[in-house]
C-alpha cells in the first residue's frame, strides 16, 4: 500500500475548475490523488491543508527545544514542538509527497516555509557527524539526509501568474519556488522531484485553459509513472 501526503498551501479555499475563485494548486492535487486511488484504491492518503492553518513560525522557543537533546527536554519544549512532530512524522511515513503550492513574488506563500522549516530537523529528518563525506544531494559534507533510508518522492503542483519560469525559459532565473524546495527536500533525503505548473493565471483566457490541460495531462502521465516504479519495487521487496 502507498502512503502519500497530500498539502495543500493555497489560503484560497475550493478549487479552479470547480468553485469560484478556487485555487488552482488545489485542483492539481486533487486531480493527482483522484488519478492515484483509481490505480490504487487502497493507498493511505493523509490530508493537511497548511493554507487554511499554516504551520507555527520558526521562535526562540522552537530554537532552544529543538536544539536540545531528546531526552532533556522539559514539557514545555515537548509542547512547542508538537506540531513540528506531527509534521515530520508525516513526511517519515509517506512514500510519495504532493504539495499543491502557488508562486507569490517568485517564492512560495510563508506558510509553506514554514512548513519546510517545521520538517528540516536535526536528529529527526537530517543529522550532522563531522566525520560523515560527502552524499549524493547535496555538496554539503557532514549532513546525513535521515531520509533516504528509502525511496522517496516529492510532486511539487503550482501555479504562476506570469509565464515562463520553467529552466530556460524568460522568467526561469526568477523562479526561486522549485529550486528552494529542491534542495531542501533533497537536503533530508527525499530522492525524487518532480514539479508541474500551470502558467498565464493573470492573463487567463485561452492561453491559461491551455496551459491547465497540459498540466493535468502530465498529472496523468506522472502518476502512472511512479505508480509503476512504485508497483514495481515492492513486487521486489520480499515477502
Amino acid at each position: 500500500m502507498t502512503r502519500l501526503l497530500h498539502l495543500d498551501a493555497s489560503p484560497r479555499p475550493g478549487r479552479a475548475g470547480t468553485h469560484d475563485h478556487g485555487s488552482h494548486t488545489r485542483r492539481l492535487t486533487h486531480h493527482f490523488i483522484t488519478r492515484w486511488r483509481a490505480l490504487e484504491p487502497e493507498a493511505e492518503v493523509v490530508y493537511r491543508d497548511i493554507g487554511a492553518n499554516p504551520p507555527p513560525l520558526t521562535s526562540v522557543e522552537w530554537i532552544e527545544a529543538a536544539f536540545t537533546p531528546a531526552e532533556n527536554r522539559s514539557e514545555s519544549m515537548q509542547s512547542v514542538l508538537a506540531e513540528s512532530d506531527a509534521l515530520v512524522d508525516e513526511v517519515i511515513r509517506a512514500d510519495i509527497l504532493v504539495l499543491g503550492v502557488p508562486m507569490y513574488n517568485f517564492g512560495p506563500p510563508a506558510a509553506f516555509k514554514a512548513w519546510i522549516d517545521n520538517i528540516v530537523r536535526l536528529g529527526r529528518t537530517v543529522d550532522y557527524d563531522p566525520q560523515y563525506g560527502d552524499h549524493p544531494y547535496l555538496p554539503l559534507t557532514h549532513y546525513i539526509p535521515l531520509m533516504a533510508d528509502r525511496p522517496r518522492h516529492a510532486v511539487l503542483l503550482s501555479s504562476r501568474g506570469d509565464h515562463g519560469f520553467d529552466p530556460g525559459g524568460r522568467l526561469g532565473e526568477l523562479n526561486h519556488m522549485e529550486p528552494g524546495a529542491r534542495t531542501a527536500l533533497q537536503f533530508i533525503g527525499i530522492g525524487g522531484f518532480h514539479s508541474i505548473a500551470i502558467e498565464h493565471q493573470e492573463e487567463g483566457g485561452e492561453a491559461l485553459a491551455a496551459s491547465t490541460e497540459s498540466a493535468l495531462a502530465r498529472i496523468d502521465r506522472l502518476v502512472e509513472q511512479l505508480h509503476s516504479e512504485v508497483t514495481a519495487k515492492r513486487q521486489l521487496q520480499p515477502a
